[in-house]
């Protein structure tokens, strides 16, 4: 039995949610930027310590608050299945703080009005484009520290452009999930190389 693992991918505008899972799926990294007008769902494999999940990644589109009820969740198509995700990565750009406070305000709305217990359920926030560390709007550390401290959350730092820490926030995910019992408990998670379309991959 193939357990499946749903993974919500969220962020303002611009900050690079696609080019992050792109770039873990496929190794492949766009300079042109696409907006996400409508919810994408990627299917790729992993095999945990000998079991295999099939993850549900789902990339969605700007949206303008968490849905509160799942009335509201059926009603807009971008958010469909949002609200019973196993697991979100909140991602924001590190140069532009409006980003970071929409984090913030999902982040809340996630704890406010999810379904079951939302205290378990695994939160990693991102800070994405590394790559323009000289134009980041607040050291690293004062974020770190709000997160994982304050918020209780998982923080990593990533590339999509030049694939840096990309496999690690999903690797970091994972073990938040493990570490928290969404899945059978698994003492040791290994990730060789980032998924490929079809394949699965040994974590």
């Amino acid at each position: 039995m193939v357990e499946t693992l749903s993974i919500a991918v969220i962020g303002a505008p611009g900050v690079g949610k696609t080019s992050i899972i792109r770039q873990f799926i496929y190794n492949d990294f766009s300079e042109v930027y696409t907006p996400t007008r409508t919810r994408y769902v990627y299917r790729p494999s992993v095999i945990l310590n000998g079991n295999m999940y099939e993850l549900k990644i789902l990339d969605v589109p700007p949206i303008s608050s968490f849905p509160s009820s799942s009335s509201q969740e059926w009603l807009d198509l971008r958010c469909r299945g949002v609200r019973n995700a196993n697991a979100y990565i909140l991602v924001y750009d590190i140069c532009c703080v409006e980003s970071f406070e929409y984090v913030k305000m999902i982040r809340q709305q996630i704890v406010e009005h999810r379904e079951g217990s939302s205290s378990e359920v695994p939160i990693l926030v991102v800070g994405s484009k590394r790559d323009l560390q000289r134009h980041r709007f607040t050291p690293r550390r004062a974020v770190s520290v709000l997160v994982k401290k304050t918020w209780k959350c998982g923080y990593v730092e990533c590339s999509a452009k030049f694939n840096w820490h990309v496999v690690l926030l999903f690797k970091e995910l994972l073990g938040i999930a493990v570490a928290r019992g969404m899945r059978q408990n698994h003492t040791s998670i290994r990730l060789q190389g980032a998924l490929q379309r079809n394949r699965c991959t040994i974590m």
